[in-house]
Formats: C-alpha cells, structure tokens, sequence
C-alpha cells in the first residue's frame, strides 16, 4: 500500500545549483524524500558569465555533481545554457542521473503515481494566439494555459507567475516592504480548473504561504471540498533570507478531506472551478501521436522502484493540448473550453476543393479530457463546452460561405461512448449537390445497412447529448440557404433553415439537419464509420484510413498556416 510522499522543494537556485543540490541532499539523508523539485531559473543569466559557472554546468552535465534522489527542474525567466540544450535533446530530457527537465509546459506523472503540471517562464504578450513551439525557450502564451487545462487534476501546479487575486480573502501579509507580484487571470484559471493539492510558485527576495482554499464541489461529489495550498518559495540566494525550502508529505491515492483544515477560506479565483478526471480518463490514445522531440513520454522512473510504467492518462492523449505529444503544427484555433485543428492523415487533399485553400478536414476538440460531452462534470462546463464547439462549426459554415464559387456545404460528425477516449467532432466540406439531392443522408443510412447494424438512423436534435440513455454516433448536414426559400421552409430534403438564433446566440446561415444512430452492446460499431461514409460518397476510397493518409510535418504546416490565415477573419477566439 502506497505510504505518503514525503517531498521538498526549493525556490531559484539562479545558477547557484551546486549549493542548492547539497543542502537538499544532506536533508535527503535524514528525511529520505521521494523527489525534489527546483522552481525557476535553475541556470544563471546568460548576460553574467563566470569560468566556475561554466565549469560547475560542465560538471553537472557529465555527472559529476551527486544527486542522491530524483529531482526535476524548469525554465525559469532566463535561456537555458546551449551545452544543457544540447544535451537535453540527446537524452530523453535527463540532464545527469537523477536529474529531469520538466519543460515548459508540461503534464508529468512519476512513477509513485504523483501528478505534476508545470507551466513555466514569462508570459510573451506579443503572441495573440498559439501555443509556444519551442520547450527551451523562457516563454509562454495564455494558450499554453489554456491547453494545460485538459490536464484535468494534478497533485502538484508549479507555475512562473502568481495567480490572479491570490491574496483575497486571506488574513496573512508578506513581509514588511514586500508586494505581491503581479498576478496572471490565466495562472488563476488553470489553478481552479485542475484544483491542485499544492500550488507552488517563486519570487527572488519573499516566502509566502497563503492559508489553504477550497475549491466548490463537483456534482457528484457534493460533499467533497477539494483544498489547495498555495506556497511562493524566495530563490535560494536572497538577501533577506526568506525561506527558500519547502518540505511537505502528499498522498496522491488519498481524497479530498471530508472537513476543513482551521483557517481554510474559500476560493480567492471567480473563475469556474471546473474538471473531475473520469476513470477511464486513464485509458488515453489517439491519432495525435508524434513523438516530442527527443521522443519522451514525461514518465520519469525511480530509481528504487520496481514499477516501470505508469497507467496512460491524459499525458498520453494526443487530443490533449496539456500532452507533451501533442502536435501544435494542426492547431489552428484555441478558445477557453475548445480547440480547433487540422486532421491528421485528412480524408481531403488540398485538389478535393479547388475553392479551399487547404484540405480542410478540421477537428473541434473540448479541452476537458472527457470520453462524451455528457460525463464532463460540471453543468456549466458542459454547455460551455458545447456552445463554444457550435460557435467553431457555425464559424466554418460561414467561412466556406465566404468562398467564391465554392458551392459547399458541410457534414460534422461524432461518436459519443462512454467506453471512449476523448469526444471530438469532425468537420468535412462537401459539394453542396449531393446534399441537395438526399445522397449525403442516404449514404449514411445506405452505409448503417450495409453493416448490418441492428438500428437505424433518427431525425432528431439530442443537444450535448445528456438526454440520451445509450451511446451514439451522430451526424449533422448542413448547406447553405436558396435565397428563394423561405426560413424554416423545407426543402424536399428534411432540412430545415438554421437562421440567426443559434444556441450560442450569433446569427447564422443555412439549412441543417442531425441525424442520431444509437449504439448498444448487441454489435460492434465501427468508430471510422463516418469517415468511412464520407470516403465512398467523394471517391476517396483509398483514403479511408487516416494511417495511409499521412502527411510530412512540412506538409501538415503548410496545410495549417494556409487554412490558420483564410480562416482568421471567421476565428471569433482571436476576439476573446
């Protein structure tokens, strides 16, 4: 049985990394810490080099500097060394035995199971939109934010910057002649999105612990209050010498407690407390997958465990922008619950529509690592959720209007399962004369038969799908409006205007209708099936299964830029 954890962790060693890795493992030795953790810079400036510093990073590199236990370390607000780069690329981000980068931004899982997300650096308020590409670099965007929320839960949030309104509500001052940094609204957010154990954060000159929070409960766990406490560590060489070293036990098997520790104040964040990870949220693939440079996974073994790999979970679910796997070349937009992406292996090629500038073959993906859009927790999350995944849809459907002679409408289709991995919708242009015609539904009832499924499809509008008892796959047609048919008149074809008064509020255009085919236990229903439907309907055959359909990272950004820069005027994210 899994005893609790007893770890430490240090403020910025700023160069000074020799000292601050003694002292830890002379405490090591009578405490026995499980890890250790170093908050940011590890490193010195670069603008003040020395020829002992060089030597000591030399030393660090080759092994030299004993670290008796595993210890992690990220970018702080300073380049790292290009000797540490260099060999960080080579190896699996471990700089020396015992010593593992964690990144930028990044979700982690040790091998005793704690969860560990990290968002490192300066904020880059140049960058409007995107995440950040390059893991070295002391930068991030509030994307980089946004996309580490999928991470769900964690045990332990190291992040650069404060939170937003940290201090509200609580009784304790920093000390005398100190103010609190200036805090972020997007470091707040992702704080109450996973509702971590332990928040830590450093300054240069100041220790400061807040009394722990608690976060609102989870509808299904009305009377668990999860609690976090917040810590700001000073960097190891300050001047007033401030308390730079925290120590601390953390069971990660352990729940929520059922009472308030004394002193325990509510939340100091307004935003939403959202996310309860599910428990098949463990059971994480997708066609995401490209290998991060150097390859890793973010599990970082201990020496003197047995356990060689901890269960999948979000970290390895490539739909997870918090997922160090993730490949950011697909993304195209990233709003506060949703994404938007290019499809990897795309059913389309950039000649199927000669009216497009790429492929478009996109994907809307909820941030919430969640299997359907109904098992995401909190109500409000849920509709958020869902509004912002039809605000992407709506927003394609006036982008292909957009298009001259383009003659397009569009089919999104997804499979809802309990059973699943991470709910998406995809989203394909098709010519607006086979919808016009019926062919489109009729393929996929033709499809449905020809499998042999013991169900048949239904005309019905299931929202985000809370309504229905069983798992299902569903498809909604969409085509642009005949100037001469009258709104809500319709067409011969079942479908039925969709004009202004959408359920995200923002005036649209056409004509749609959703088809709903449920799933039960009695067959096995093909998950490629939409795909699969569509593929016969535009001649693609050959390119039904995404695997054969790969693209080279050249390509696949290309293909991303070109759709990123056409579709930027339709992207309402950008305005939020």
């Amino acid at each position: 049985m899994l005893m609790s954890l007893h770890s430490i962790v240090s403020g910025a060693a700023a160069g000074n990394f020799r000292p601050v890795l003694e002292k830890i493992g002379k405490l090591h030795s009578k405490n026995s810490f499980s890890l250790a953790i170093i908050l940011g810079d590890f490193f010195a400036d670069p603008e003040s080099p020395s020829e002992k510093y060089d030597s000591d990073v030399s030393a660090l590199i080759n092994g030299e500097v004993e670290i008796p236990l595993p210890s992690y370390f990220t970018v702080g607000r300073h380049p790292l060394p290009a000797s540490v780069i260099e060999k960080l690329e080579k190896s699996d981000d471990e700089l020396c035995p015992n010593l593992y980068f964690l990144g930028k931004r990044s979700t982690t899982k040790t091998s005793e199971g704690l969860r560990i997300v990290n968002l490192a650096g300066s904020l880059d308020p140049t960058i409007l939109a995107g995440v950040s590409k390059d893991k070295y670099l002391p930068f991030y965007t509030e994307d980089d934010a946004k996309a580490l929320r999928g991470a769900n839960s964690a045990d332990i949030l190291l992040t650069s910057n404060w939170p937003a309104d940290i201090c509200k509500g609580s009784k304790i001052s920093l000390p005398d002649g100190v103010e609190a940094p200036a805090g972020e609204q997007h470091v707040a957010g992702l704080c109450s999105a996973l509702r971590p154990r332990y928040h830590f954060c450093t300054t240069s000159d100041a220790f400061y612990e807040r009394e722990p929070f608690f976060h609102r409960p989870l509808e299904k766990e009305p009377d668990t209050k999860q609690i976090t406490r917040f810590i700001s560590l000073a960097s190891s060489d300050n001047s007033s010498k401030q308390k730079s070293l925290y120590a601390f036990s953390i069971d990660p098997t352990s729940s929520a407690p059922l009472a308030l520790p004394p002193g325990t104040t509510v939340s100091p964040f307004t935003a939403a407390q959202k996310r309860q990870r599910l428990p098949d949220q463990e059971q994480s693939y997708s066609r995401f997958s490209v290998p991060d440079r150097g390859g890793r996974d973010h599990y970082r073994p201990h020496k003197r465990s047995r356990y060689t790999k901890p269960p999948p979970g979000p970290q390895d679910c490539f739909f997870c922008l918090s997922s160090p796997k993730v490949n950011t070349n697909l993304i195209a937009s990233i709003a506060n619950d949703t994404y938007l992406t290019t499809a990897k292996g795309p059913l389309s090629t950039s000649s199927t529509y000669p009216n497009l500038p790429s492929p478009t073959h996109l994907l809307i993906i909820p941030l919430e690592h969640s299997p359907t859009l109904s098992s995401i927790s909190l109500p409000e999350d849920r509709a958020r959720t869902y509004k912002e995944m039809h605000r992407y849809r709506r927003a394609l459907h006036t982008f292909l209007l957009s298009r001259p002679g383009a003659k397009l409408g569009a089919v999104t289709w997804d499979v809802s399962r309990v059973a699943g991995i991470h709910n998406h919708w995809q989203f394909l242009p098709v010519p607006v004369d086979l919808i016009k015609k019926g062919l489109v539904e009729a393929a996929f009832k033709v499809e449905a038969e020809n499998e042999k499924y013991p169900v048949t499809f239904r005309a019905k509008d299931i929202g985000d799908g809370t309504v229905e008892k069983t798992d299902f796959f569903r498809v909604w047609i969409w085509m642009p409006s005949d100037e001469d048919k009258v709104d809500g008149q319709d067409d011969g074809g079942g479908l039925v205007a969709d004009v202004a008064g959408g359920e995200d509020g923002e005036e649209t255009r056409g004509k749609q209708k959703c088809l709903v085919l449920p799933l039960g236990p009695t067959f096995r229903f093909d998950i490629q099936f939409g795909r699969k439907v569509m593929a016969k309907l535009l001649g693609l055959e050959g390119r039904r299964d995404w695997r054969d359909c790969e693209q080279t990272d050249r390509e696949e950004l290309q293909d991303a830029e070109k759709f990123k820069e056409a579709f930027q005027k339709f992207d309402w994210a950008l305005e939020e």
